[in-house]
Formats: structure tokens, sequence, C-alpha cells
């Protein structure tokens, strides 16, 4: 029994880093598209 909830928590382990890796680009993902969208919007100052 303690080898089944020893492979539970492994496949658990793996899915929340797998959820906290497709977090982590995702919110980069925004950060960028925010960026470019700010440095397109700005007319150049003369």
């Amino acid at each position: 029994m303690s080898d089944e909830d020893d492979r539970a928590n492994e496949e658990r382990r793996a899915k929340l880093v797998k959820a906290g890796v497709a977090v982590g680009i995702g919110s980069a993902a925004i950060v960028a598209a925010l960026l470019y969208a700010s440095k397109v919007k700005k007319k150049p100052s003369r």
C-alpha cells in the first residue's frame, strides 16, 4: 500500500509541477504582450 501511496504522490507532484510551469509561461506571455502593446501605442515624441 505504501508503494501505491508513493506513486500517487509522485503523479500528483508531477501534475502540480506541469500546472505551475504552464501558469508561469502564461504569465510571461501576458506580460510580454502588455509590454509590446504599451510600446506600440506610444507615438514618438518630437
